[in-house]
């Protein structure tokens, strides 16, 4: 029986780590910023998916948005804080596996063996992709959001002819294309990793939830890169002229009224 000194000397001694401070901490937080952007992703390619409804309807979805600043602008906070907090939560990970373990443990053959070729890529180049995809989500911002890539067409107001002008561009859509491809292998591994850090990663389990990330991660990759080839084959915005000059611009509020004066 523990002496009551030690007991106390234990009890006084003890510190509660943050969560940032544990290895499993800063994993329940990779899962945690991790679904919050695989939410924002499922719920961001079916709001794209109206494109497909045409000019109109696309463009008073987007001012609808714009509409509500607060709630925009506190998601978009909220996001880049899940973002930033998820990239370097996972580099530290990477980093400190990397100190502690510099080579291959001959262990991890078995269980190399008992993962899929698609799991076991995305595993391998989960950094890799993550940094690529990170890359693509601020050329987006840059590109649909600021307005500010030179050489697409941007104007405020036109989401439509914003998206479908852009995607015209045969590098522009191929990179969008390459870099949802790599976004959906970062999403799979996220997804399956999250599972197990929920603790339904088992064989009885398996059975179920890895075509339950696969089917998810489908519907976000599919619907991100059929948009971009939709456009590109005017599939989508065909009804648009060829050069976005040839445009009628509305003009701004501020505009409209300089001309009533």
């Amino acid at each position: 029986m523990a002496s009551p000194t030690a007991s106390a000397s234990t009890a006084s001694g003890s510190k509660v780590l943050p969560l940032t401070q544990t290895s499993i901490g800063q994993k329940a937080l990779v899962a945690i910023t991790g679904a919050l952007l695989y939410g924002f992703a499922f719920a961001h390619a079916a709001g794209n998916l109206q494109v497909f409804l045409g000019q109109e309807h696309f463009n008073e979805y987007a001012e609808m948005l714009q509409s509500m600043p607060k709630v925009v602008w506190a998601t978009r906070i909220g996001l880049l804080a899940a973002l930033l907090t998820h990239v370097a939560l996972v580099v530290s990970i990477a980093t400190k596996a990397s100190k502690a373990r510099p080579g291959r443990y001959r262990v991890d053959a078995p269980i190399a063996k008992d993962q899929s070729i698609l799991e076991r890529y995305a595993r391998q180049t989960m950094l890799l992709s993550g940094l690529i995809v990170f890359a693509y989500l601020t050329f987006h911002i840059l590109h649909l959001t600021a307005g500010v890539v030179p050489g697409l067409f941007f104007h405020r107001g036109m989401a439509f002819e914003n998206l479908v002008y852009g995607m015209r561009n045969p590098p522009v859509a191929a990179f969008y294309v390459f870099a949802n491809l790599l976004l959906g292998l970062h999403l799979f591994h996220g997804c399956t990793a999250l599972f197990q850090t929920l603790g339904l990663k088992h064989p009885q389990w398996d059975a179920r939830t890895k075509p339950l990330a696969l089917a998810l991660v489908a519907v976000i990759v599919g619907t991100n890169v059929v948009i971009p080839l939709a456009c590109l084959t005017r599939i989508a915005g065909g009804e648009l002229p060829d050069d976005p000059a040839e445009l009628v611009i509305p003009l701004d509020e501020d505009d409209a009224t300089a001309l009533e004066d």
